[in-house]
């Protein structure tokens, strides 16, 4: 089983602040896993290209950040478990976190969101 501490590691990073610890899912068995399984969530996931996520077999609600080519996010949304919310096209990252971070990090729509490896 994929476990998040062995995927690689980001910071993300908008306007010059840190906004929390990442992990990077880097393989198709990562992008495909996600966070299924995770009993509890203390970093975000970024899956790269992606423009479409589910929440099925997700043990809690997910903020969920679709961001364009440039790293703009183009949509927030909270997604409860086992849900299949529909594809956003020009979205090219993902960002999943636990709900209610994005609130506690300020992430809105129109933000720019870097991803700054350790």
């Amino acid at each position: 089983m994929n476990t998040l501490s062995s995927l690689p590691s980001a910071w993300l990073v908008s306007d010059g602040r840190v906004l929390a610890s990442a992990n990077i899912a880097d393989t198709a068995r990562a992008k495909r896993r996600g966070l299924i399984g995770q009993q509890d969530l203390q970093t975000a996931l970024v899956i790269a290209p992606c423009r479409w996520i589910h929440t099925v077999g997700m043990r809690f609600a997910l903020d969920i950040a679709y961001l364009d080519s440039e790293g703009t996010v183009i949509k927030v949304q909270r997604v409860n478990k086992n849900r299949v919310p529909l594809p956003v096209f020009s979205a090219r990252t993902v960002i999943e976190a636990k709900a209610g971070s994005f609130e506690r990090w300020g992430l809105q729509l129109g933000a720019t969101v870097e991803m700054r490896t350790p």
